[in-house]
């Protein structure tokens, strides 16, 4: 069982990893979080969170890395989404509220957040009415993959982004509260190196379509998770009013 100060070295290694990309070490740990604790206990720690499988040792350094698993613990104990700036909120008022219609707003919003978060955006177009038409979606952002992965895994995942009937199966899947897919959690095989955080868009409890970002499990879960709630909070207000 996970003790809390455990849980506050994982949460370390995580942060630390997202912004350096690096395996982190204890003393990495020690210099930049208050903790209280020295480097020797903190490697004692990790060497328990490693054999709970929370994290591994991609190589023969002393850093570790966080695995699916170290994830998955991480993003079910956040206690706090990282707030929006300012800033942020205001670009996404103003980039949206210049919509003209459902297809532009689409449009808008998948560059929007993949501006935000860095990752692959995907918004599916909402099913308004009786509209039986072909489900669609926007996808943008997709150069960001270049910072993630080797060449293998990043052409197979370039290959299931341009199968759209993946990704809409996924955004089929999408709750009116915020979801979390991370790593091995993916079922398409191609997307086992990505998480996938997604939130359905429209009236209330009843989502009318859905949004969310793709990219590596590396990434910034709690900015990821605040600004695919703040676009799909922005969305549903747009289709709302237009329904007026």
């Amino acid at each position: 069982m996970t003790t809390d100060r455990r849980l506050e070295i994982l949460r370390a290694i995580v942060d630390e990893y997202v912004e350096t990309q690096e395996p982190v070490g204890s003393k990495a740990i020690a210099d930049k979080n208050s903790l209280g604790i020295s480097p020797a206990t903190i490697r004692n720690e990790m060497a328990v969170l490693e054999e709970e499988g929370f994290i591994t040792q991609p190589h023969t350094s002393a850093g570790r890395i966080p695995t699916d698993r170290g994830y998955r613990l991480f993003v079910d104990k956040l206690e706090t989404v990282k707030p929006l700036s300012n800033a942020e909120r205001r670009a996404i008022e103003t980039f949206l509220h210049g919509s003209n219609d459902f297809e532009d707003l689409v449009k808008r919003s998948a560059k929007l957040l993949a501006d935000i978060t860095k990752q692959v955006a995907v918004v599916k177009y909402p099913i308004i009415g009786d509209s039986q038409g072909r489900e669609m979606m926007a996808i943008s952002g997709t150069a960001h993959l270049a910072r993630s992965g080797d060449g293998t895994s990043l052409s197979m995942i370039l290959e299931a982004l341009e199968e759209q009937v993946v990704l809409l199966r996924l955004l089929n899947d999408a709750h009116p509260t915020v979801q979390v897919t991370i790593g091995s959690e993916q079922q398409d095989t191609n997307l086992q190196t990505t998480s996938l955080v997604t939130v359905g868009y429209g009236f209330d409890n009843s989502p009318l379509g859905a949004l969310g970002v793709l990219g590596p499990t590396r990434m910034d879960y709690a900015g990821s998770i605040s600004a695919v709630s703040a676009v799909a909070r922005y969305v549903g207000r747009f289709i709302t009013e237009s329904a007026q």
